[in-house]
């Protein structure tokens, strides 16, 4: 009798155990969050990596031979337009000038004396010209003087930023040494590749809206105050690559830009009629990315679609769904094909907000 009363207690133990799992089981049961596509018209940015380059740089060299006398101004000055930077040590320069200028004085004299005789018929009008034309390089000689002299003050061309020297104070410098550079940086040239299809897509849309105004996102991911113009395309396609240099310019009155530095440039695309669904609500297999859809008897059905262009979370898709499409929002790893779920129904916009409040976080 014992053993029976303790089967029978077993038996009620299991059975009630039972119960309260099969219970908890049902209590389990999960809910899944689905949602739909919006079809709205959107503006998206299609960024492409830039090489800035000011509007303006050049090498700054030495014009003649001798020792570095002078330098008058600093590495990163802001230096205008005639300002002098450079001085070589000018006495040869000026003891030739001075040379000149005797030679000058002297065939002066002697032009003067050679004309009265001429015009006495002492002299011929041969011995006339003759005089003339040594005056005359006498005076050739004296300007070539000056400009050597003159290049021994190396100037600023234009109003730019000065980089970093390559000689010091006393160098023995050669004719054509490099000095420094100097850059205008008062605007600046974002030069970005584009592929051909993307081209030819600018160009059908340049013809009716004009050339497109553009943004810059520096390397700190902040974006530059001056929006930017793209006024250039160069001639050729890259073979190797299949793309094409754009360049855009931008006006940096600021001169936070300086030349070399890089960047990404953000060029609006308009959408019209964009179907967007979340990111997390695709699964990739392969190369391919599907959506589960919800059908009418609320079972799962695996679907491929094609992403043509990417938002932060979002995706815009080309091809295989439609606004009017229920698709799984979450919780894809949970589920699989033809699997039938229970779910609540999550507009796209509250599901649009979760994600902006997920993206500032």
């Amino acid at each position: 009798m014992k053993q029976v009363f303790i089967s029978i207690i077993t038996a009620i133990i299991l059975f009630t155990t039972g119960c309260k799992e099969h219970k908890e089981e049902k209590k389990e049961e999960i809910q899944f969050i689905v949602t739909s596509p919006i079809e709205v018209d959107t503006t998206i940015n299609k960024e492409y990596v830039c090489q800035l380059q000011s509007v303006q740089h050049i090498e700054i060299r030495a014009l003649e031979k001798g020792y570095l006398q002078n330098i008058y101004v600093n590495e990163g000055q802001f230096v205008k337009k005639g300002q002098i930077m450079f001085q070589i040590m000018p006495l040869i320069y000026q003891a030739e000038t001075q040379k000149s200028e005797a030679e000058v004085n002297f065939a002066k004299i002697e032009y003067q004396n050679t004309k009265q005789l001429a015009d006495s018929n002492i002299v011929s009008k041969n011995e006339l010209a003759l005089a003339k034309a040594k005056l005359d390089k006498a005076k050739a000689e004296l300007s070539l003087s000056k400009a050597h002299l003159s290049f021994t003050e190396i100037r600023a061309p234009f109003n730019g930023i000065i980089d970093r020297f390559n000689v010091r104070l006393g160098s023995l410098l050669d004719e054509g040494e490099l000095l420094t550079t100097l850059a205008d940086n008062s605007k600046m040239w974002g030069y970005f590749n584009v592929p051909e299809a993307e081209y030819l897509d600018y160009i059908s849309l340049e013809k009716k809206a004009g050339n497109a105004i553009v943004n810059l996102e520096m390397a700190n991911h902040k974006l530059f105050d001056q929006k930017g113009v793209v006024e250039t395309i160069e001639a050729d396609f890259n073979n190797e690559t299949g793309n094409i240099a754009f360049r855009a310019t931008f006006f940096n009155p600021k001169r936070i830009l300086r030349h070399g530095e890089t960047g990404k440039i953000l060029m609006p695309i308009i959408l019209n009629k964009a179907i967007l669904i979340p990111q997390r609500a695709t699964f990739d297999v392969l190369d391919k990315k599907f959506v589960y859809i919800v059908d009418a008897n609320n079972t799962l059905k695996a679907k491929q679609i094609t992403v043509s262009q990417e938002m932060p979370h979002l995706y815009v898709v080309s091809s295989g769904l439609s606004a009017k499409d229920k698709i799984l929002a979450e919780g894809l790893g949970k589920v699989k094909n033809n699997e039938r779920i229970k779910y609540s129904f999550v507009p796209f916009e509250k599901e649009l907000s979760d994600l902006n409040n997920l993206h500032a976080e």
